[in-house]
């Protein structure tokens, strides 16, 4: 043990010297662009909330599920796959072919007529999304030394708040000049300001995907001293993930398992439906379009469930599924991931983080236009850039101050997940009740810095808990708690809320500030968990079945 210890530790300093190669900042920033233009195709929808919430009929509950429920449970769900693909295949391709997917989809939702069809687009928005994160933060390990793993992936993650910005100064400029021009919509098309705006911000992801094409793969693993051969069959993994979480797949991939586990898996399927339709009942609401077209197609009359519910107890359903077959079929990651409490905290711990952050971020918009006396262009200008600014600078300065605290203790990078998840919420509460257009916008500024430095923190947490072949799934599982604890509840709940109190879209945000203690509760956890864990990875692989070398560098 001293003797593997001896060489860890001259490994680290050798990362310490080891220069990284322009190529390597090179491809960062085209990552940085691809993920600018992922949530400026997502957070659009913001400054576009009122605007469709008027063409189209619907409340302030449908805009979060439209927002979050509709695009994260298809996100997380295909996201469980990819990220396995991401582990097998190459990844530059991978996200290639994501970035030509969920542009399409952001251009095919400005002909969207109805609440179905923008449903529909947001779903395929969704599933191409999730070929991105997992084959950036596999990349990013293996072009970056650990050293700077978190300084990297803050940077990677600084297009989430640059994208979500720009999409706000590019959307309010566009619908405010379209309708201008086009009060009653184009003479061709007869597309109204946001329906233009979907268009022109989904053709540009298009060309960049030829772009992206062009990146180097790099070799697996090689840097830190763990290189894994190509897997000759790549896509076999991909499709066994798909039968393990894509309804009804999983009932053929559950009987593979056994009979024991074919029982188990029905019952927790028809018990989260049950689950979903008292949950339904017990909020009086009606059935939603998701659900009545499944009735339809199978010739049924369903029970009462909405699609915010229904969808939910799919993609819960799915998760248990996947993990159910990951533990069979790779018990070394199901290890390392879903059998750590130190894993599960850190994700489950910044997933909480989510859940408050983008509720504000999506509802800052619409409640600023209700609220304040400003045109869309304007907001989208002093709201979006003040958003951008705040977010980089926050993700940029998380991720540095993790990776220097992480030099001094390994719990250091939790520390600043946990600043994440309490510094922002007394500058929220005053944003969200001050009568000041001014105050707002400044607080907007700083909300969203806070937030955001917890970001990179989590990223690198939950990389460094996990071997370089487990990476892909690892990010996945990492965003299965951003997605289906912060982004399919955490908007809906805001807008659910708001539509209960007839538009109070600050109730509705405020509300979401319920789960600061059940992410108090896992990130102390997490600050109790994470050293043990970080330094017994390779030994904890090796027990459940890994051959792994004896040493390794600390992530």
């Amino acid at each position: 043990m001293q003797q593997a210890q001896t060489a860890e530790h001259e490994q680290e300093q050798g990362q310490v010297e080891q220069p990284v190669p322009a190529y390597s900042w090179y491809a960062l920033s085209v990552l940085v662009l691809i993920y600018v233009l992922n949530f400026v195709d997502r957070q659009i929808l913001s400054i576009l909330a009122n605007d469709i919430k008027a063409d189209l009929g619907v409340d302030d509950a449908y805009l979060g599920f439209l927002y979050g429920t509709a695009f994260a449970i298809f996100y997380a769900l295909f996201g469980i796959p990819l990220g396995r693909l991401a582990d097998s295949w190459k990844r530059v391709r991978l996200m290639t072919l994501g970035l030509a997917l969920w542009s399409a989809m952001t251009a095919f939702s400005g002909f969207a007529r109805d609440a179905a069809t923008l449903t529909v687009a947001r779903i395929g928005v969704g599933v191409g999304e999730a070929t991105a994160s997992p084959s950036a933060y596999s990349l990013i390990s293996d072009w970056f030394p650990a050293r700077l793993r978190a300084t990297a992936l803050a940077i990677y993650s600084s297009g989430l708040y640059i994208g979500g910005g720009v999409s706000l100064a590019i959307g309010g400029l566009i619908v405010d000049n379209w309708n201008s021009a086009f009060p009653q919509g184009d003479p061709m098309f007869g597309l109204a300001g946001w329906q233009a705006a979907f268009i022109a911000v989904g053709i540009p992801g298009l060309l960049l995907a030829v772009w992206v094409f062009t990146l180097k793969e790099p070799v697996r693993g090689a840097i830190d001293g763990l290189p894994t051969e190509e897997d000759p069959h790549p896509f076999r993994g991909f499709v066994q993930e798909l039968y393990t979480v894509i309804p009804p797949f999983t009932f053929v991939g559950a009987a593979s398992r056994g009979a024991g586990a074919l029982a188990i898996n029905i019952a927790v399927f028809v018990g989260s439906l049950v689950l979903a339709h008292f949950i339904t009942v017990g909020l009086a609401s009606g059935e939603g379009v998701i659900v009545a077209a499944l009735g339809t197609l199978i010739g049924v009359s369903l029970p009462a469930i909405t699609d915010q519910w229904f969808l939910l107890a799919i993609g819960y359903y799915a998760v248990f599924c996947w993990a159910s077959a990951l533990r069979q079929r790779d018990f070394p990651t199901f290890a390392l991931t879903w059998g750590s409490p130190a894993f599960l905290c850190t994700i489950l711990g910044y997933g909480t983080v989510a859940f408050m952050a983008y509720s504000a971020s999506y509802w800052g918009a619409p409640y600023a236009e209700r609220v304040f006396d400003v045109s869309k262009a304007e907001l989208g200008f002093w709201l979006g850039g003040g958003g951008a600014v705040g977010g980089f600078l926050g993700v940029i300065l998380g991720g540095r101050m993790a990776d220097t605290l992480y030099q001094r203790s390994q719990s250091g990078r939790i520390w600043v997940v946990l600043f994440g998840l309490l510094s922002p919420i007394p500058f929220a509460v005053v944003q969200y009740t001050t009568e000041s257009w001014a105050l707002f916008l400044v607080l907007n500024v700083v909300v969203g810095g806070l937030a955001a430095s917890a970001l990179g923190a989590a990223a690198a947490s939950s990389q460094a808990l996990v071997l370089p072949r487990m990476r892909g799934t690892a990010t996945a599982t990492f965003f299965l708690a951003t997605t289906l604890v912060g982004l399919a509840l955490g908007p809906y709940m805001a807008g659910y809320v708001s539509a209960q109190n007839d538009g109070d879209l600050s109730a509705g945000v405020l509300s979401t500030l319920w789960i600061t203690p059940v992410g108090l509760v896992l990130l102390i956890s997490a600050l109790r968990l994470v050293p043990k864990a970080n330094q017994s990875v390779v030994e904890r692989a090796a027990a459940a079945g890994e051959p792994v070398a004896t040493t390794r560098s600390t992530p």
